[in-house]
């Protein structure tokens, strides 16, 4: 097989080589290029989840902070527009699931 159509990477060896294999042609471990990846892979996800999840905590805040200055009739229309919209939705899925 050549190079141009190798299915593994060519840092990795193939089945007749010295490396330790499990008899499929790939090594037991990946290259340790491959875990420094996916740890810095990794790691950014989570910092990226934590900052998405710390914006969403401020933004609910003010949101419930404008939310209990408004004038009790606009909290009603509010609480109004909120279940026609749950209304509306439970409607759609129970005409999609045919309950």
């Amino acid at each position: 097989m050549s190079e141009s159509f190798r299915a593994t990477p060519p840092e990795q060896h193939w089945s007749g080589s010295s490396h330790s294999t499990n008899g499929n042609g790939f090594q037991n471990t990946p290259p340790r290029s491959a875990n420094y990846s996916n740890s810095t892979d990794a790691s950014s996800e989570v910092g990226r989840a934590l900052l998405i999840g710390l914006l969403g905590g401020l933004l609910s805040a003010a949101g419930y902070m404008i939310y209990r200055r408004l004038p009790e009739d606009q909290k009603e229309r509010l609480h109004q527009q909120v279940r026609t919209q749950v209304q509306q939705r439970i409607s759609e899925i129970r005409s999609n699931f045919n309950i």
